[in-house]
């Protein structure tokens, strides 16, 4: 049985977030959330979150049978969110765009047994 989680806009740039998701996908739930804990990126607690709700949003929907070691990250998506943009002043009257992404993030989880 799978469950999922989606976190959007996500103040994280998608290129930032993805590289912890290819870190953390195929995994089981508890070294993922033991991987992203010691991982010294910002968004990295973002992805834990995420998954925490997922295992959360599993653990509802199947019961309180299933147990951290039996769940897997079966997949994990990055996708582009809203982007700010703002204006950084420059020399001679000019004006250069900075852009702050945001990402979102969607994250299923299943039971190993399931596959």
């Amino acid at each position: 049985m799978d469950a999922y989680a989606v976190s959007k806009h996500v103040g994280y740039p998608p290129r930032k977030v993805r590289q912890l998701a290819d870190m953390v996908r195929g995994k089981k739930v508890d070294n993922a959330l033991t991987l992203l804990r010691f991982t010294r990126r910002a968004a990295s607690e973002a992805v834990s979150k995420t998954i925490q709700s997922a295992m959360h949003n599993l653990v509802n929907k199947h019961g309180a049978s299933v147990a951290a070691e039996e769940m897997f990250v079966k997949s994990i998506i990055i996708e582009e969110g809203a982007t700010m943009y703002r204006i950084r002043p420059r020399a001679q009257g000019r004006a250069y765009r900075i852009r702050k992404r945001s990402s979102h993030i969607t994250i299923v989880l299943q039971e190993r047994g399931q596959a």
